[in-house]
């Protein structure tokens, strides 16, 4: 009980610092991420927005106190489950249900710094693509579902942010 009250104490805070067309039931996007990013430091745009969007279930561009609440326990104090099902909403760019060739190649593209001037960075990213499609993608049918998404993590928990860091740290 305590712990939600810090989270709605949090929350009233950061809808009193904004000053949106919310005021008073949420905040948006920019006061989310601005939080998220001092908070947590997270810092990928990409996966930034689309953190915003599993919040955001209603989709109407406010995070109120429920989806506030209802998203970082899930970042706090999730189980493995609600993990898996979070990261995967994070990773499946379209919502259709599927993490695709594309939407990996997006993810890693923004969240992987290539060092290497000898090799066309586009290249490498292909290929961890491929490695992962091969890891991950138990139907072999070139993209992953959930199903295949949670079995790939269940049986190697590392794979939980292998398309980008969505989660806090453990700090």
């Amino acid at each position: 009980k305590s712990q939600v009250e810090c989270l709605v104490s949090l929350f009233d805070t950061l809808v009193a610092k904004a000053s949106s067309d919310f005021a008073g039931v949420g905040f948006n996007r920019v006061v989310f991420r601005d939080t998220l990013h001092s908070a947590f430091g997270m810092t990928d745009d990409v996966v930034l927005d689309r953190v915003f969007s599993v919040f955001d279930g209603d989709n109407d561009g406010c995070i109120t106190v429920a989806e506030w609440v209802e998203g970082l326990g899930v970042l706090l104090r999730g189980t493995l489950d609600e993990k898996i099902k979070y990261c995967f909403q994070v990773y499946d760019l379209n919502g259709d249900g599927y993490i695709s060739r594309e939407e990996m190649f997006q993810m890693l593209k923004n969240s992987l710094l290539i060092q290497s001037a000898d090799e066309e960075p586009d290249e490498g990213i292909k290929d961890l693509v491929e490695i992962a499609l091969k890891k991950m993608d138990h139907d072999h049918d070139g993209k992953l579902s959930f199903t295949d998404f949670e079995k790939a993590v269940k049986d190697e928990n590392l794979l939980l942010e292998a398309f980008g860091p969505c989660l806090p740290d453990l700090k």
